[in-house]
């Protein structure tokens, strides 16, 4: 989960990058879509014939991740690096609220009022750059939302499916869903569906986008797959380092006073959830095996 989080960074600098002559809507579609080229052969032939048949949990996985990417890269179009990824970072406090109330693991008051601080840092994130953007600042928000519910629903098909076969299906779903909507929303001048022509280097570029995003992923998945996405989730702070750092370096966008504040908040709250849990798991473990037959 850490390597997969610390790459993520990287896809969202390119897309940054690229943002000023490619819309977010076409940026993703060819990100899903060369993940899914890229997988292709792997899944061949790792499970060959035996590759699931997709549901309607992968469709609704694919069009939340379609959904959230879109969404992440607008706000980049307004945003800097760092500050976007911070107000995201309340995902794995939805995550956590989400794997309570569908998955049944269990949250004690303590994670419960790590969320709320949690949250309290977001708003100190979000308060100053929504006067200077507006409503744009609350994209990386929905963004969080899908995500969380993305990851909830992993969880839950993680422990019986291949994570390559999954990642599979969500990238074919997620670029036919963007393919759709490029296709209908410049007939109602949805702006950032709207392709635009591409030169050969970005289409090198977004071939790397998607070669980055793949692995990702792919890590993190395996990360959700051996341990309760709850535990995983403060591993995802990680991500907010390396967008600070690759902000600063190409895009020359270094925090404030009060994002890193809200960045300190955002971030302790998330290690002290994790530490209680990884107390709360040793002593369950403990307790196992005093009571294992000997």
């Amino acid at each position: 989960m850490a390597a997969g989080v610390m790459m993520a960074p990287g896809v969202h600098a390119i897309a940054k990058g690229l943002g000023d002559a490619l819309t977010p809507g076409q940026i993703a579609f060819f990100r899903f879509s060369f993940q899914f080229l890229l997988l292709l052969p792997l899944v061949w032939v790792s499970c060959g014939a035996r590759v699931p048949a997709p549901t309607a949990l992968h469709a609704l996985r694919g069009f939340l991740l379609a959904a959230a990417t879109v969404f992440f890269f607008w706000a980049l179009n307004h945003m800097p690096l760092a500050e976007s990824s911070a107000i995201f970072f309340v995902e794995p406090l939805i995550l956590t609220l989400m794997s309570a109330v569908f998955l049944g693991e269990s949250i004690g008051y303590r994670r419960i009022l790590a969320v709320i601080v949690g949250f309290a840092g977001a708003l100190i994130v979000i308060r100053p750059n929504f006067q200077v953007v507006g409503p744009v600042a609350l994209l990386p928000l929905l963004s969080a939302v899908c995500i969380a519910a993305y990851l909830t629903i992993t969880r839950g098909l993680a422990e019986r499916e291949d994570a390559r076969a999954m990642q599979f299906w969500v990238c074919l779903f997620a670029a036919l869903t963007l393919a759709l909507a490029m296709a209908v929303g410049p007939h109602f001048s949805v702006t950032v569906l709207e392709p635009a022509w591409m030169t050969g280097a970005q289409w090198l570029i977004l071939v790397g986008l998607g070669a980055l995003a793949t692995v990702s992923h792919m890590l993190a998945i395996y990360g959700i797959r051996l341990a309760p996405a709850a535990i995983l989730a403060p591993f995802q702070y990680l991500e907010i380092l390396g967008a600070t750092i690759l902000g600063v370096m190409f895009f020359g966008d270094l925090p404030d006073g009060v994002t890193l504040l809200g960045i300190a908040i955002i971030v302790g709250s998330g290690l002290y959830m994790f530490g209680k849990e990884r107390k709360a798991h040793r002593r369950a473990d403990g307790l196992s095996r005093v009571h294992e037959p000997r």
